[in-house]
């Protein structure tokens, strides 16, 4: 997670001129790296110690090195997007609401222990991988019997794999109908450096076992969607959004529609002393289904959301709204008061303010989403 601030942006781009991308691979092949840190702004080639101080500065951005020449060759986003438009109210309380109870923060707690043990979940070593290897792991022994749930690994250039779990439709006319997609960040990062403690607990290991969960509940449940319904969990946000961008480029050049995707990045904290509350970010978000998750937490949740914004290229989700698809962000607080710890070795569940009773609203929503939509 990555929170924007306009003056060290300003002060970054004092004497920049923008570099062409005619050559990309040729500067890439330097190991360059091509960044845009804005939709009205040319993208940037930057050294890695260059994007490392972005990061330092809390800018976000995302890095195009991996997707850039593949975007190129794609038809203008609005071709692909889905309308939006106001989804229908929350109908499906009485399915809903008993599977809500059935959520586990104890079996949650579990999984996060393990993930926080690895040294980190930098997305070029090894523990990365381990962490990824270690949720696909899981999911599957959750899923298994489910022949209609498939979980892939997702490659990338990199060391680190993203996580794919698919329910198909119900009915096979419907395979290829949009997909619903919930996604939180498995990789974790300290600072520039590559190798240090990082647990990532709040960032993102809370959203990465709700969505586990909430997958551990549909699965044994049976729940069979109408339309397809997808969870990600995406290797290397924390360093420019690069799995997610991978992910979300491939569907677009695969030419999928996307019905609606919801982000879950940090879940865990509340400022002691400050009103409990969710985050419902407003800005590179798609309104109609920003609305409609408010609407899910007034309907499956005990907390109230509260617009606020992060900025440009702050998770996930945004990787999907550059590619036209409609996407939504909750987070565990209003910007600027949420957890201070992250990208800490301190980034645990005993940091104050940790609270798994927090979290669990977020899981909720993440269910109420995933059944409302496809059900």
């Amino acid at each position: 997670m990555k929170l924007f601030q306009i003056v060290a942006l300003l002060a970054f781009f004092q004497g920049v001129v923008s570099v062409p991308v005619s050559d990309f691979q040729e500067r890439a092949s330097q190991g360059l790296r091509l960044l845009q840190l804005g939709d009205d702004l040319e993208p940037v080639w930057k050294t890695e110690e260059e994007k490392l101080d972005l990061l330092e500065q809390d800018i976000g951005f995302f890095d195009l090195t991996e997707t850039y020449e593949i975007e190129q060759s794609l038809a203008p986003v609005a071709q692909l997007k889905v309308a939006s438009t106001a989804f229908a109210a929350p109908s499906h309380q009485k399915k809903v609401k008993p599977l809500l109870r059935k959520l586990d923060t104890k079996q949650q707690a579990k999984w996060l222990k393990t993930l926080t043990e690895f040294n980190n979940r930098y997305y070029t070593q090894e523990d990365g991988e381990k962490a990824a290897k270690f949720i696909q792991k899981t999911v599957k022994k959750l899923v298994s019997g489910r022949k209609h749930i498939s979980v892939k690994a997702f490659k990338h250039s990199w060391t680190q794999t993203s996580t794919v779990v698919r329910f198909e439709a119900a009915k096979s006319a419907n395979k290829n109908a949009p997909v619903t997609i919930i996604g939180a960040h498995m990789d974790s990062i300290n600072g520039r450096s590559a190798t240090a403690r990082a647990p990532g607990a709040d960032d993102d290991g809370t959203g990465s076992v709700s969505l586990m969960d909430v997958v551990r509940v549909l699965a044994k449940d049976g729940f069979k969607p109408t339309t397809p319904l997808e969870f990600h969990w995406y290797a290397a946000e924390e360093v420019g959004l690069l799995g997610s961008q991978d992910i979300a480029v491939k569907y677009k050049a695969d030419g999928k529609q996307v019905k609606g995707m919801l982000q879950c990045d940090m879940t865990g904290y509340t400022k002691p002393g400050a009103e409990e509350v969710m985050g419902l970010v407003r800005d590179f978000t798609d309104p109609a289904v920003s609305d409609f998750v408010a609407q899910l937490a007034e309907t499956y949740s005990r907390i109230r959301t509260v617009d606020t914004t992060c900025g440009y290229a702050c998770s996930d989700h945004g990787s999907w709204t550059r590619q036209g698809y409609p996407a939504a962000f909750n987070f565990e607080t209003p910007f600027g008061l949420h957890n201070p710890l992250i990208h800490t070795a301190n980034d645990t569940v005993n940091a104050p303010g940790f609270s798994w009773e927090h979290s669990v609203e977020f899981a909720k929503v993440v269910l109420g989403f995933a059944y409302e939509l496809t059900a």
